[in-house]
């Protein structure tokens, strides 16, 4: 299928073309209507409106530069972490969110603690390679289905 001329950016999320910018700010300075230019070139009477006022403020059409993403909360605390984890394996997240805050000064939420842990392989999840606990289970085991409730 081809898509009319801007459609697929506004589709797919990316930016406009530079010379897409370039005519729809043109027309607009040739004093056409902004409704007519934007059914013209297919885009949003919204986008003429927030181009014609990044102009006029920076002097600029070319589109922005994207957002990125921001390092990790916990970026750069990770080798100490691991060590006080390994000095104390059974530490509670409340505890570690606690350690981190009075030792290295890093305020996280509980999620953040775990989501860290996880990026680095670390898991506070019960291992069960280890021995079988030598106590007998506290409840009685269900009756399979049709079979006796009790021995008798």
């Amino acid at each position: 299928m081809i898509w009319p001329e801007g459609v697929m950016a506004w589709r797919s999320g990316l930016a406009y073309s530079q010379d897409l910018r370039e005519r729809v700010l043109a027309a607009v300075d040739a004093g056409r209507a902004v409704r007519e230019v934007a059914s013209l070139f297919r885009v949003s009477i919204s986008y003429i409106y927030k181009a014609l006022g990044r102009r006029a403020a920076t002097g600029d059409v070319a589109p922005r530069r994207g957002g990125g993403s921001r390092p990790p909360k916990l970026a750069g605390h990770e080798a100490a972490l691991l060590a006080h984890l390994r000095a104390k394996p059974d530490a509670t997240l409340a505890e570690l969110r606690r350690w981190l805050f009075e030792v290295r000064g890093v305020s996280v939420s509980n999620a953040c603690i775990w989501t860290g842990l996880e990026r680095l392989g670390w898991t506070l999840k019960k291992s069960h390679s280890g021995r079988r606990s030598r106590t007998a289970p506290m409840s009685p085991r269900p009756a399979s289905p049709g079979g006796l409730t009790s021995p008798g």
